[in-house]
């Protein structure tokens, strides 16, 4: 099939259609590579150290080679806008990342979500000349509300979607298509598979760490600032006041990470569509690079709060390595749950500071550090859940106030263990949801292989695609017969088997 001239599919509509809602539903059945309609980009990225990328052929590069050859993507985040390309430029950014990375494959399912909206009509052939060599090696689905005649007369197929009645599509020349069988028929295609490489190891280096947008810096600088005060204000305490040093020092350790813990969420959204434009490596790689980074940064930040401390004090009363311990898992406790709902869920921003607040509110009410034996039995009871509770119990002077202590050699790993509770509770979580949604998948994968094996579906998909069908497991033949793969086989060498699926499928 390498020979054979693929699709392109246009869809339109009236604004408030639906079109872009039809195309984020064909990027749920069959992930692709897909290109929102505003689509997001870290904007402080520098254009010429995309891995693998040559900015040399955007149409309008020559302005910025001879003056700003280091020119940003540009755009605003977190509330910040960083000036660089416009966002016309950055949607042709976009369109030639895609071509570029894609060129040399076959096969793949392309959806595009008004790749014309803020070019100018000067840049449109630039673009047309892109979808032209796109659609002949791959499945090019688009929606468009600009130039709908200039793409309707390129496109294979047009797919109208209505404001009155979702239930159904227009297909071609076929009216009251079911739309949910025409949005699985469209998805004809297979996913890109970026593998990690050395560039996309140093390029996340070069924007997380080395640049001074990545917000380690700030982070650092903030740092300095913070534990330079806390020593003026705090130098020569006296023995017997450990804790109260301890309560600022590690207040003032939260709120120096604490900005970059925050910005974790908006990084998660732009990092995944930075992934489905192919910019980078999987979004998983980088959320683990991403996710060692903040706990460096936590580690650090609990080195310096541990020095501090000790220059505060006018005893070595916390010089011991098992309070650096406690400091440092306190910490975590505080900091992981920033990292786990702010990476790897999808929930947004507020909500993400909402949750990962509460372990620190809660340590407030509920350790009893801030006055040992105060509350309710059955609420006292939820002490031994907090690192704090074991850290205050092996302080100086303040181990007899604490409340049923444990003995103090269990001090330091009960401090370990519930620094960390917060973190396994999460992964447990994660256990449970991806089981529901694997069971999701095959009840979605059954109904789906339903679906293939009716006559409208097949006869649509043929309508479609012809002879530019891609052959995988996943999909039917237009002549009625389901490709498989014999077992044992290399797809790639020994092709593939044809079973009726009218009869009985035997080889």
């Amino acid at each position: 099939y390498s020979e054979i001239t693929m699709v392109l599919t246009v869809c339109i509509g009236a604004s408030g259609s639906g079109k872009t809602t039809f195309l984020e539903d064909v990027y749920k059945v069959n992930k692709c590579t897909y290109i929102r309609q505003y689509h997001n980009l870290r904007p402080f990225i520098v254009v010429n150290k995309i891995p693998n990328f040559d900015p040399t052929a955007l149409p309008f590069w020559k302005l910025y080679e001879m003056e700003n050859p280091n020119v940003v993507v540009g755009g605003t985040m977190a509330g910040q806008f960083t000036p660089g390309f416009s966002g016309g430029q950055r949607k042709m950014l976009l369109f030639e990342l895609i071509f570029q990375r894609t060129k040399e494959m076959k096969d793949l399912l392309i959806c595009l979500d008004e790749p014309f909206a803020g070019v100018t009509d000067d840049f449109v052939p630039y673009l047309q000349g892109r979808l032209e060599e796109m659609a002949k090696n791959h499945n090019v689905l688009l929606v468009t509300n600009d130039h709908v005649a200039t793409m309707k007369s390129m496109a294979k197929n047009t797919i109208v979607v209505s404001a009155i009645d979702r239930s159904t599509v227009t297909v071609n020349d076929m009216s009251s298509v079911n739309r949910e069988v025409a949005l699985n028929a469209v998805s004809n295609g297979n996913e890109y598979v970026h593998e990690n490489s050395k560039d996309d190891l140093r390029f996340f280096f070069e924007v997380e760490v080395f640049s001074l947008a990545g917000g380690i810096g700030a982070v650092a600088g903030f740092t300095i600032f913070a534990m330079t005060m806390l020593i003026l204000s705090y130098w020569d305490s006296a023995a017997g006041s450990e804790a109260l040093v301890l309560v600022g020092v590690q207040i003032v350790a939260f709120f120096c990470i604490n900005p970059y813990l925050i910005a974790l969420a908006d990084w998660r959204t732009y990092m995944t569509e930075e992934s489905e434009a192919l910019l980078h490596a999987s979004v998983n790689s980088n959320k683990a690079m991403k996710s060692v980074l903040t706990l460096i940064l936590l580690l650090v930040i609990s080195v310096v709060a541990f020095g501090v401390i000790n220059l505060c004090m006018s005893v070595d009363s916390m010089a011991s390595g098992k309070y650096f311990v406690h400091m440092l898992f306190d910490s975590a406790s505080l900091t992981f749950p920033f990292i786990c709902v702010g990476l790897y869920t999808d929930l947004p921003l507020q909500v993400v500071q909402i949750i990962a607040s509460l372990p620190f509110l809660c340590m407030i009410f509920f350790s009893t550090t801030f006055s040992p034996g105060a509350g309710l039995d059955g609420v006292k009871f939820l002490r031994f859940l907090f690192a704090r509770f074991y850290f205050w119990c092996d302080l100086p002077a303040f181990q007899d106030l604490m409340e049923d202590c444990p003995d103090e050699g269990m001090l330091v790993p009960y401090s370990v263990m519930s620094g960390c509770l917060g973190l396994f509770l999460f992964l447990c979580l994660q256990v449970v949801l991806t089981f529901q949604a694997k069971r999701a998948v095959s009840v979605g994968d059954k109904k789906r292989a339903d679906m293939e094996a009716s006559d409208e579906f097949q006869k649509l998909q043929a309508k479609l695609f012809g002879a530019s069908l891609i052959k995988s497991p996943r999909k039917v033949d237009p002549n009625g017969f389901k490709v498989v793969t014999p077992k044992g086989s290399n797809k790639d060498k020994e092709g593939f088997a044809l079973v009726d699926t009218t009869g009985d499928e035997n080889l």
